[in-house]
Order: C-alpha cells, then sequence, then structure tokens
C-alpha cells in the first residue's frame, strides 16, 4: 500500500495577518507596526487606518496589501466614472450608513459592483442584499473609507441647505435637511450656517474663502481657480453671530475687535481632514474674515505629476542631484510654489535623508520631514532659525523665503557648508533672481557656484473639456503669430461664452503650472561674477536651450489644455507679437 496516498492532505497555511503582510512588503518596520498597534488600542481604530494616520503607510498601499490579505480586488475610485444606473441602485443614506460606494450596474448580466474598506462586513452585505433585490448579485471590490466618502460626496452630491438654515434662524422653525448633513443631532443653527459655508466652499474646490461685511450685508466669495467669485450675499445682522463662531473655531480672542489675529481651524469633510488657515482683519464696516484651505490631499501634488515635458524632468533630476547649493523657486504669490517645493521634497523624502523646513506658517505636515513655524509668535525668525537648523545634521533645509538680507546670507551660507537648500523668491522670471538677490546683499561672488538652479512658474486655467470649443490656427492670425506659422492649420481651444455645468459656467475647471528651468553653468557663473546684463545671461541661457515661461504656456495651448487669453492673463505675450 503506498504511504503517499494514504497520508493526509497537508493544512493550509493560515492567512498572513495585515500587519505581518506589510512587515513582508517592506511598507512598516516591527517598531512602526507596535506603535500603529498602541494607537489602535487607545483609539480603537482599525489598524489599517492607524497606519495611515501615523503616517507610516499611503492608502494606495494600504488598499493593495489588504486586497492581498483579504483576497479582495481592489479599486482606486479617484478614476472611476459616476454610473447613473448603479447610484440609482443603492440610495445615499444606505450608502453612506455602510460606507459603500456603487461603482457600475451591468443590465446584461444584473451584477452590481460596490466598492467599500470593509467588503467582507455580513451586516452590510445582507441588508443591500435585501434592498438590490435576490435578482442581482454583487461583487465586492476593496477601497479606503476616505476614497468612498469623498466619491459618495462627489456623485451623490450633496445638500447643505444653507436657505433652509438661514429660514430657521428668521422663523425658529428647525430645518431638517441640515441636520440631516451634521452629526451628533441637534445644534445651533449659526453653528450648522458656518459650517455649511465651509463645507459648501471644499467642495467647490476653494482655495480661498472670503466674509466681506459691508454696510448692510455680507458678501460671500470664493476665490476659485485663481479668481475669486461671488457666492452669497447674506443680511448684516447675522455676520456679529457667525464671526463669533468663526472666531472660536479657530482659536481667537471673541473680545478682540480693533486688532488682527491669526488662527487655524480644523474640520472633516468628505471624510478627510480639512485644514483652514484662518486670518481676521479690522476694516470701516467691521470684522473682515478670510480663510486659506488647506486641504493635503490637493495641495501636495505627486512628483511625477507635475506635469513637465521630458526634457523639463531630465533638467529638474539633473538640480536635484547636485548634492549642495541652492535651487529657488520663484512667482508671485499665489502662483502654486509652495505646491512644487512640497512636490520635491515629497519625492526626496527617504530613511537616509534628514529634511528640515522653516515655514511661515507650516500648510502641510509631511511624514518625517522636520517642519518649524515661523510666526510673529515664534521666537525665531528665518535667519536665526537657519543658524539653528545647521545644528540638527540636515542634508537638506527648506527656508521658506528669502525675503531680507540677513535669511539671504544665512541660506547662501547652508549652501557653501554642503547642504542643499531649497528656497522662494518673489520675481517675475528666472533670469531676474540674480538681481533681486543682488539687491538683497548677496555679492555675485558668493551667487556664482551656489545656485544650482532656477524654477519660475505660474498657474494657469484649464479649460473644460465638455464644453471648450475648437479655433483653427489661420496664416497671419494672433494664434499664428504668437505659436509660429509651424502651427497654422492646427487645432486650438477657448473657453465657451457661457460655460456648462460641469466647470460652473466659468469655462474653465481645475489648475496647473506652466515653468522656465534655468540650470546654471559655469558660463553663467561667469557673466554673474563679471555683473553682466539681463540680456547677455537671455542670449546665453537661450543658446544652451533654455525655454521661456511664454513657451511652456503656449504648449500648453497646442496640447489644447488651455487657452491662449488665459496663457496671456499670467504671462507677458506682447513682446512676442511686437517681435
Amino acid at each position: 500500500m503506498n504511504d503517499t496516498a494514504t497520508a493526509a492532505a497537508p493544512a493550509a497555511a493560515p492567512p498572513m495577518r495585515l500587519g505581518d503582510r506589510l512587515q513582508h512588503m517592506g511598507l512598516v518596520s516591527a517598531d512602526q507596526l507596535q506603535i500603529a498597534l498602541l494607537e489602535q488600542k487607545k483609539t480603537g481604530k482599525q489598524l489599517g487606518d492607524a497606519l495611515i494616520a501615523l503616517g507610516f503607510v499611503t492608502e494606495e498601499a494600504m488598499r493593495e496589501a489588504l486586497g492581498q490579505t483579504l483576497g479582495q480586488q481592489t479599486i482606486q475610485l479617484q478614476s472611476v466614472l459616476a454610473d447613473s444606473q448603479a447610484l440609482q441602485r443603492l440610495p445615499k443614506a444606505m450608502a453612506t450608513r455602510f460606507q459603500v460606494f456603487p461603482v457600475s450596474y451591468s443590465p446584461e448580466t444584473q451584477t452590481l459592483v460596490l466598492a467599500s474598506p470593509k467588503p467582507n462586513d455580513i451586516i452590510a452585505a445582507d441588508q443591500i442584499r435585501a434592498h438590490v433585490g435576490l435578482g442581482v448579485s454583487i461583487s465586492w471590490r476593496l477601497a479606503s473609507a476616505a476614497d468612498v466618502l469623498a466619491a459618495i460626496d462627489q456623485f451623490y452630491g450633496y445638500e447643505l441647505s444653507i436657505d433652509g438654515i438661514i429660514q430657521e434662524i428668521e422663523t425658529g422653525q428647525i430645518d431638517m435637511a441640515s441636520l440631516s448633513q451634521g452629526q451628533g443631532g441637534y445644534s445651533h443653527p449659526v453653528v450648522r450656517l458656518v459650517d455649511a459655508m465651509l463645507s459648501d466652499g471644499v467642495h467647490k474646490l476653494a482655495s480661498d474663502i472670503h466674509f466681506e461685511p459691508e454696510g448692510q450685508f455680507l458678501r460671500i466669495r470664493y476665490r476659485i481657480d485663481g479668481v475669486l467669485r461671488q457666492v452669497r450675499v447674506l443680511h448684516g445682522r447675522y455676520w456679529s453671530a457667525m464671526l463669533v463662531r468663526l472666531k472660536l473655531v479657530a482659536g481667537m480672542n471673541i473680545a478682540e475687535s480693533r486688532a488682527p489675529q491669526d488662527g487655524r481651524v480644523s474640520l472633516s469633510i468628505g471624510g478627510r481632514n480639512v485644514d483652514f488657515r484662518a486670518a481676521v482683519q479690522p476694516t470701516i464696516h467691521g470684522e473682515n474674515f478670510v480663510l486659506r484651505v488647506l486641504d493635503a490631499k490637493r495641495g501636495i501634488v505627486d512628483y511625477d505629476k507635475l506635469g513637465l515635458t521630458d526634457r523639463q524632468y531630465d533638467i529638474l533630476n539633473l538640480m536635484l542631484a547636485r548634492p549642495e547649493g541652492i535651487i529657488l523657486v520663484t512667482g508671485p504669490t499665489g502662483s502654486g510654489k509652495t505646491t512644487t517645493l512640497y512636490s520635491v521634497l515629497s519625492h526626496m523624502n527617504e530613511e537616509s535623508v534628514n529634511i528640515m523646513t522653516l515655514e511661515d506658517p507650516v500648510e502641510y505636515p509631511i511624514t518625517r520631514i522636520r517642519q518649524t513655524s515661523i510666526s510673529d509668535g515664534s521666537k525665531i525668525d528665518f535667519s536665526d532659525g537657519v543658524r539653528s537648523l545647521m545644528r540638527q545634521d540636515p542634508d537638506i533645509i527648506l527656508v521658506g523665503e528669502v525675503r531680507d538680507k540677513d535669511t539671504a546670507e544665512m541660506a547662501f551660507r547652508a549652501a557653501m557648508t554642503g547642504h542643499q537648500v531649497f528656497s522662494t523668491l518673489h520675481t517675475n522670471s528666472a533670469l531676474r533672481s540674480f538681481q533681486r538677490i543682488k539687491d538683497l546683499g548677496v555679492s555675485p561672488e558668493v551667487m556664482a557656484g551656489n545656485i544650482i538652479g532656477i524654477i519660475a512658474q505660474r498657474l494657469i486655467r484649464r479649460l473644460c473639456r465638455h464644453c471648450r470649443e475648437p479655433v483653427e490656427v489661420v496664416p497671419g492670425g494672433v494664434e499664428a503669430r504668437l505659436m509660429g506659422e509651424q502651427a497654422v492649420g492646427r487645432q486650438v481651444y477657448r473657453p465657451h461664452p457661457g460655460g456648462c455645468e460641469a466647470c460652473d459656467y466659468q469655462g474653465y475647471k481645475g489648475r496647473l503650472a506652466i515653468m522656465e528651468l534655468l540650470r546654471m553653468d559655469g558660463a553663467i557663473d561667469e557673466l554673474i561674477t563679471r555683473n553682466a546684463s539681463l540680456g547677455e545671461l537671455s542670449a546665453h541661457a537661450l543658446a544652451q536651450g533654455f525655454s521661456p515661461i511664454a513657451e511652456d504656456g503656449l504648449r500648453r495651448v497646442l496640447e489644447g489644455v488651455t487657452s491662449i487669453e488665459e496663457v496671456g492673463r499670467v504671462v507677458d505675450l506682447t513682446v512676442r507679437l511686437a517681435g
């Protein structure tokens, strides 16, 4: 008798636990796992949520690891389009309650695909199956909780009932629609009104929210894609109560009304935490209140999604490869300099590198990077901060802004002593930065050899892909004169005059950066040392292949991403027309 045949089949190996799998994949260390387990016990969070909150793993990596552990297919909801049939199968209340998003529905196979952070939740599965009917088969996909809640918000729409809250304040009749959006039961209508306005601003992708009192009314404006838009006008009598609420959540002194104040607000919106930087300013009509939206999910762009050409990436990678010196990012206020710097630092953020920053203030906390906030209330300024940072054994230093002689000198001293330094500067172009640094008191001899490169950038609005209108480039036209005769016959686009529902009737939706990158070489250093004119510097840079920012903007026009009018709004194109 064959012993092999009679031997019992080996028992199946138990499934690998999530923590063990993450360690096996090299995503977390044993120490990090232990910290997350302690945090899990303290807060009651799932282990995966604790690891993400601590910054040890990204949501994408966690989704993949969970998928392997649970044997589930994963899905990235950012790339999913709305399926009206799927949305009709599952009401929003049920989707929100169980944290489930209907991805798609196939009438042919009667299959409903659902995304959930807990695809093995038996209670949720039973109730959803009872609702959709036994004839429909359900296929589950694994997604992060934040992505699911954001998708529910985006595709089901959000009801904030601001009108209902105002009516409740006036009549005393409770507005049930706004109550259903909140958490924790009834709260004062002014509290809900302020929360609704802030949530509305975040949903509409505003970068700033303005509360502006006038004589008899309150104007509310959002800055969307770099342009201020009036969204609401309320009676002036609401403002005093709203202002008290805003000051309270921002940690300001509600009794102080004659001096400017700064603060910070944190809210949970669409399943993720969003911070606001708040500032109040006394005016002749009362206190003006402005909130800067600091949404890390939108504020930090992946390095490979900066939208650069292959040549631009090659130039930038060569800059980053130099171990010491200064890299400057220039442009006016609101041109995306901080976003670019954060993208670069996140790209360089490895365990073997010590990155330290001085910022005014810190906008987005990043794991492993040592960030220090410089403000009026702190005891250090930029120049003292750089001196202190150099004693912290840094490899890379970010100085939020070179704004005076002391800061400039300390930044260059850090670069000369073997550090890689990043900073911002307010100039109109890369080549004009040298004169600006000279004006700050840095000698040409110190500049030469210590500047790695300069990035100048602007933000331009993207054309709405749903309603943009094609325009053919004709000989002798403005487009041909700007882009060259080789563009004749090509199709470019302009915004639809009235826009459409997808872009909120603006013709544009979203923004992107256009850049010029100047990488230093020995010849430019020599020109700087002998105080060469801007014309000489420009001639040499162009001979070496330097591409001005206007060229990058016109490249985007040819790609159909933006319009010539939009590029002309942020970059001077008249020189090209005059030539």
